[in-house]
């Protein structure tokens, strides 16, 4: 997804949202991300994701778990 703007979609569709958490790009070419806010929020930016912006060809998305965290906004990290 690098290069495409994605993580500036996802930060505008989340804040958009209400969501809280973070995303950022990682060396291998994904993308990660973390949403914290009500259910439906969650729910329709993950399906956001799954579209992504127009010049992104995204593959698939991926739930990796479900917690809990502490967070402040919503913000674009560094790549790892």
């Amino acid at each position: 997804m690098q290069g495409v703007g994605y993580r500036a979609f996802v930060e505008i569709e989340a804040l958009e949202l209400g969501l809280e958490g973070w995303v950022r790009n990682r060396r291998d070419g994904s993308v990660e991300a973390v949403f914290h806010g009500s259910e439906d929020a969650v729910e329709e930016m993950l399906q956001k994701c799954a579209a992504g912006p127009p010049a992104a060809a995204v593959v698939r998305v991926e739930l990796i778990g479900e917690g809990v965290g502490a967070f402040d906004g919503f913000e674009v990290r560094p790549t790892v």
